[in-house]
């Protein structure tokens, strides 16, 4: 998995909804996350799996990144979500409600077992109560397993929490939101925002996009195609820090500036540090400008 691979708006697809998986094909999302757990009933399940597998069988998604949402482990669609969904070949496995790095073993034990390519990754739901305890040994467990993505789970948060959501501010959630941030950077893992559920309400969404990329987030699910377009435009490099970064990267690689540790680039004081942001914000605005007319 690349890490500078655009994910500004993951959207959430159900998986037993045929028509909704074609669509899907003509949408601007980066990554599409076809759903097998909160979006299908328990009586559609097995019906969403093989609906899943056949749209995923037909193609068409490229170059959308795709990851499909099972159920838990714990329940009695988990193995045999996880199975299938193996089959059908995504980029990625989405497992909701982890607590500990238990789970994340468990995860990868059964992909292995259920003959994942090496290329497949897991993603796993912060969404938890305890897992906001465990952050750190859960993040930890990417070293040994397929771990690759932290999706924060706000709307099971809350409830599990019994906490009142008052978007856009979130009060409630602004340290797991930057905690989770701060364990997946420590591991070098995506970290992608939680829902908006304001459909329709743009300017609510803009804000809440624009508090999670303040926080660091790579991105943001999405639970209605309506909301792509602000997403993807908050999340997105801005074009002078593009040129901005270009101009990091020039300046390092200048000769005569070899050996050098910090400087003066367009005005703004620039250390090493910067130079990897630098090449990561112009890696990610090349792959947006590839996917996009």
């Amino acid at each position: 998995m690349s890490a500078h691979r655009p994910r500004r708006s993951c959207l959430y697809m159900p998986g037993a909804n045929e028509r909704a998986l074609e669509k899907a094909k003509t949408l601007s999302a980066d990554t599409l996350i076809f759903d097998l757990e909160d979006a299908v009933a328990p009586d559609a399940k097995l019906a969403a799996r093989e609906t899943i597998a056949a749209a995923l069988a037909g193609g068409g998604y490229d170059p959308r990144e795709i990851v499909i949402r099972i159920n838990g482990l714990d329940t009695e669609w988990g193995h045999d979500d996880l199975r299938a969904a193996v089959a059908a070949g995504p980029d990625a496995i989405l497992a909701p409600k982890v607590t500990g790095a238990a789970d994340i073993d468990l995860l990868n034990k059964a992909l292995d077992e259920a003959g994942a390519d090496a290329d497949l990754d897991l993603w796993v739901m912060i969404e938890m109560p305890l897992a906001l305890f465990r952050l750190d040994e859960i993040a930890a467990a990417s070293k040994r397993t397929r771990l690759r993505a932290f999706v924060m789970g706000t709307n099971d948060l809350a409830k599990e929490m019994r906490a009142l959501n008052d978007p856009p501010q979130r009060t409630a959630f602004q340290t797991a939101l930057s905690l989770s941030v701060a364990a997946a950077r420590a591991y070098d893992l995506v970290a992608i925002d939680g829902v908006y559920n304001g459909i329709g309400d743009e300017a609510g969404l803009a804000a809440e996009c624009r508090q999670g990329r303040l926080m660091g987030f790579d991105g943001k699910t999405l639970i209605h195609p309506s909301q792509l377009a602000t997403a993807n435009g908050v999340f997105a490099p801005a074009p002078d820090d593009v040129a901005q970064a270009r101009a990091v990267i020039a300046a390092f690689s200048d000769p005569a500036n070899a050996g050098k540790g910090v400087l003066k680039v367009n005005g703004k004081m620039t250390e090493l540090l910067h130079l990897e942001e630098a090449r990561r914000t112009v890696e990610v605005a090349e792959a947006i400008a590839q996917m996009e007319p």
